[in-house]
């Protein structure tokens, strides 16, 4: 864990030009713009997440709800929390609060469309004539896991029977601890899955409750593919590769500049030479990297 001490000091850049008129006012909480500059400088400190000026309003909100669980009185009292021998209990819900996690199964389908076409059959060559091929994919990012059971969706489709012989890994990877419980358990609401197509849900997933709702769960032959961990991706990499293939997609629009340069360069490292990046639709490795070059929409082969 990074010294909390430090991390106390540093704003983020966007914290500096909050508009004042978001802090003060009549609320549950009396929320100032010092409050919002520890909170903003701590998160980039521990996850290099630049907390933008709109999204001032969003902190309070889901501290708030933070606030109220914890019985405390106002945000004096939490940033206190956060400052004091206790603190480190606390920062991962800091982080968990404020870390988005939007994410749907097949979701920008053309990235798993180029897995199924290219990354597979690109892997069956390579390791033709092996005994035991190997294969690792990684999710970094995973949110609540849609992504790598996609990712493990396409593997066991597109490789059939076959794939029992390969040494076939996929690692899901995400800051948020809540996230990381939810992916590993592999439990959806029905209406989070109506991205699967219907013949793929029927062979994958099985129905089941959550929360006395209707739900899928995901099938043992996808559970087995799927290793979830939590990683901070600005922190140490326990995994040593190489990765065939990497999703990380909408994860670096958090980062600043800095925080993108230092994880592209450590996802070239992981990547086997010929290996595939995959990044949202709303990002780009223009100015960031020549170590990649691109191989289709948010698609970047490694040199």
């Amino acid at each position: 864990m990074t010294d909390r001490s430090s991390a106390l000091s540093i704003e983020s850049p966007a914290s500096r030009r909050v508009p004042a008129a978001v802090f003060g006012g009549a609320r549950e909480f009396h929320f100032e713009r010092h409050h919002f500059d520890l909170i903003a400088g701590l998160l980039y400190q521990l996850a290099g997440i630049a907390l933008a000026p709109h999204k001032a309003e969003m902190v309070y909100a889901r501290l708030a709800r933070r606030l109220r669980e914890l019985r405390l009185p106002d945000f004096d009292a939490y940033c206190a929390l956060l400052q004091g021998d206790g603190g480190a209990d606390e920062i991962g819900f800091l982080v968990n609060a404020l870390t988005t996690n939007l994410t749907s199964f097949y979701r920008e389908s053309h990235h798993f469309d180029f897995l199924a076409s290219t990354v597979l059959p690109e892997a069956r060559m390579r390791n033709a004539g092996a005994s035991r091929p190997r294969l690792r994919l990684w999710s970094a990012g995973c949110s609540s896991g849609p992504e790598p059971y996609t990712m493990a969706m396409v593997l066991v489709s597109t490789m059939g029977a076959d794939l029992r012989r390969w040494d076939a890994r996929i690692l899901a990877t995400d800051i948020d601890t809540h996230m990381v419980g939810t992916a590993r358990r592999g439990i959806y609401p029905l209406s989070g899955a109506t991205g699967i197509p219907p013949a793929i849900r029927q062979r994958f997933t099985h129905d089941t409750r959550l929360n006395g709702e209707p739900a899928v769960e995901m099938g043992e032959d996808l559970k087995r593919l799927v290793t979830v961990k939590p990683l901070n991706l600005l922190e140490h990499w326990p995994m040593s590769g190489p990765f065939d293939a990497i999703f990380c997609r909408n994860v670096l629009i958090y980062f600043d500049r800095r925080g993108r340069t230092q994880v592209i360069e450590n996802f070239g490292r992981m990547l086997r030479p010929g290996g595939y990046l995959f990044l949202g639709h709303s990002e780009s490795l223009y100015g960031v990297s020549n170590l990649f070059r691109q191989a289709g929409p948010t698609i970047y082969r490694r040199e």
